[in-house]
């Protein structure tokens, strides 16, 4: 049950966002078909890939196929024709390599709902590269403000509280609400609370838990800025960088191109008695040298890279100009909206001022 009974998703398996998409879909009433890999992948990020706790699989339907081999293809394709909406979470051209891109899909389903959640988004500099978290966070200028003076930046207020955990949460609600209204008809309350939120949008840190990747006991773990490669940097110039290198292939590009292929300190990346080493190597050659050095250096590899940047720097920077991110109203820098639609962009609107419209809408 919930305002999104009868609608059909169709979730082709992956990690982060697009899974708790899926799981939240399911959890208002969706039917959510998750295909999965038949075999297991090695470079996942090992996060979550217990099933009893990966809490964010909850409330759908699994099936298991290899979608290199044209039957599995195939198989997914008929599924669409029945589908409202599709969801991926894979770099750009990935779904286009396998066959299960948008323009054959919507040739299949032309009221396909087909969306996209990527880190860099499907066009840009960065675009294919890979990144975690930390690194899209210090280049959208959301890293730069968090943190105390003196100390390496955090993801700061607003960003996770009121915005994430609020504002999207109302939305999401408002949206499924519509769209049972629409059915059926009946109209009902939407009780978003940012707490509640909060507490939501925890599934996959609780997965994390259950598997026993966190606990509450004291003691470095990654997520707390213990392993070297998850964490932040300070540079020979006062400014800072992330990595967040989580899978196995990525770690290895990380390592390679800082110089530590061979170095015994970084052979265990998940070995914590070997991070303390490997973090003060880490932090000795990224204060070596100035942020604008590592940008060159690592920007657009796989190493899960990003600089920390303020507001106008990361407006300026080219994958975000490349995306239009961001607008100038006058002498205000401004976030575009997002997500970004195929068939119908959004428009910013100006901002009234107090009573202007009282007329055109009141008539007084």
């Amino acid at each position: 049950m919930g305002p999104l009974e009868g609608i059909k998703v169709i979730e082709i398996a992956g990690i982060g966002p697009c899974p708790i998409a899926g799981m939240m879909l399911a959890d208002l009433g969706a039917e959510v078909i998750l295909v999965e890999r038949a075999a297991e992948n090695p470079n996942g990020a090992g996060v979550g890939g217990v099933i009893e706790s990966a809490f964010f699989r909850r409330g759908k339907k699994s099936i298991a196929l290899d979608l290199k081999i044209p039957e599995s293809i195939n198989a997914v394709l008929r599924l669409v024709e029945e589908a409202d909406v599709l969801i991926e979470g894979f770099r750009p051209g990935v779904m286009e390599r396998l066959g299960l891109g948008p323009k054959v899909c919507l040739e299949r389903r032309p009221a396909l709902i087909y969306g996209r959640m990527t880190g860099w988004g499907q066009v840009g500099p960065l675009a294919r590269s890979a990144g975690h978290d930390l690194n899209y966070l210090a280049i959208s200028g959301v890293l730069h403000y968090g943190g105390l003076p003196g100390e390496t930046p955090y993801p700061p207020p607003t960003v996770l509280g009121d915005i994430g955990s609020g504002s999207n949460m109302l939305l999401i609600g408002v949206l499924s609400a519509l769209l049972h209204a629409k059915a059926t008809g009946e109209g009902q309350v939407i009780d978003a609370a940012i707490c509640d939120g909060a507490a939501y949008n925890q599934t996959l840190l609780a997965s994390v838990r259950a598997e026993g990747a966190i606990s509450e006991e004291p003691g470095e773990t990654f997520f707390r800025a213990g392993s070297h490669w998850c964490n932040t940097y300070a540079c020979a110039d006062g400014r800072y960088i992330t990595v967040q290198a989580l899978e196995p292939n990525f770690y290895r590009e990380l390592i390679a191109l800082c110089g530590f292929g061979d170095d015994p300190d970084f052979t265990r990346q998940h070995d914590p008695k070997t991070w303390p080493a490997a973090r003060q190597k880490m932090t000795a050659l990224f204060a070596s040298k100035p942020q604008a050095h590592w940008c060159e250096l690592l920007e657009g590899t796989d190493a899960c890279f990003a600089p920390v940047l303020t507001l106008p720097e990361a407006a300026e920077h080219p994958h975000n100009r490349e995306r239009g991110c961001f607008v100038l109203d006058g002498e205000f820098l401004l976030p575009s909206p997002a997500p970004r639609f195929s068939l119908t962009p959004q428009e910013m609107g100006v901002i009234p001022r107090l009573g202007q419209h009282n007329e055109e809408i009141l008539g007084r």
